[in-house]
């Protein structure tokens, strides 16, 4: 019998050990390679030559690091809805893998470090801006609009929306319109991608008692504001290409991109299956990751009629 307590102690033990892959799990590396790849494309777009090295570099760090940090801390505050839901329940606080304190610790760390990054190596601008960003969607959105409005994605997208404004400001070292273009993109993508999450995972939010959009307004409603905003994205994706910001692999490729999403927007309305929502997710991450690619392909490959 004590053999066996034995055993399961140490079996316990060794679920319950945190290791690495937990503390990685918590800074949401997908979302963060995605923010880093749109703050990269900024940076090339800030400049007509090569980006300098060192801003490069300690850029893309800075801006990783304080958002990896406001990830954490979003698990933290969010533990206790994400042990409800089937798609976050086992995140690594929620679990209780790791610590309250001890994830909190963990974003302090990133944080200060990241800032110091931007502010020693980049510029103060970039550093401030950044640290504004981690506290809208660290502590305003999440904290506050994610519980208190159905248009708390809308609101707190803009937080989401800011790496491209980022890494211009990390090369120039100040605000331009046609980097607040890009903010405006991302901006407007950010309700389409996340309400078609919401749709697929509705009865999860309300269990939670999270005032997303579907719970709040209904299905329908919110396949019907999908297909709106996508409609809204296409044609603001069309604006680099109209104030000359960009050239024709540019037009053609965001084009393909926007009809495609309009497909699936589409299809969601009218013609939705148990599987439609998550598949028009998906493709929304496909769309702003290409979408940019093809931005930074255009320019350094100008092609004009």
């Amino acid at each position: 019998m004590a053999k066996t307590i034995s055993i399961a102690t140490r079996s316990t033990r060794k679920h319950n050990t945190v290791s690495w892959r937990d503390y990685y799990e918590m800074t949401k590396p997908n979302v963060v390679m995605l923010l880093l790849l749109t703050a990269l494309v900024g940076m090339c777009l800030a400049t007509p030559n090569w980006v300098n090295a060192t801003t490069l570099i300690c850029g893309l760090a800075g801006i990783g690091m304080l958002s990896a940090s406001a990830a954490v801390i979003n698990h933290v505050v969010d533990h206790k809805i994400d042990s409800m839901m089937a798609r976050t329940f086992n995140r690594p606080v929620a679990k209780g893998k790791v610590s309250v304190n001890n994830a909190l610790w963990f974003a302090f760390a990133l944080g200060v470090v990241g800032f110091a990054v931007l502010a020693l190596f980049v510029n103060m601008l970039t550093a401030w801006l950044t640290l504004a960003s981690l506290v809208g969607y660290a502590f305003i959105y999440t904290m506050y609009l994610k519980r208190a409005t159905p248009q708390n994605i809308v609101i707190g997208g803009l937080a989401g929306a800011a790496p491209p404004l980022l890494g211009w400001t990390a090369v120039t070292g100040e605000v331009h319109a046609h980097a607040l273009l890009l903010v405006l993109i991302i901006f407007t993508w950010t309700p389409p991608h996340f309400w078609a999450l919401a749709i697929h995972r509705e009865k999860d939010y309300a269990k939670a008692k999270v005032p997303m959009l579907p719970v709040t307004h209904g299905v329908s409603f919110t396949k019907t504001s999908v297909l709106l905003y996508t409609v809204l994205l296409g044609l603001i994706c069309l604006m680099p290409y109209l104030i000359g910001m960009s050239d024709l692999i540019y037009l053609v490729g965001s084009s393909l991109l926007n009809l495609g999403f309009l497909a699936y927007a589409i299809k969601l309305k009218y013609a939705a299956d148990s599987q439609t929502a998550m598949k028009t997710f998906r493709f929304s991450i496909i769309h702003l990751m290409v979408l940019f690619v093809v931005l930074l392909l255009d320019h350094y490959v100008p092609i004009s009629l």
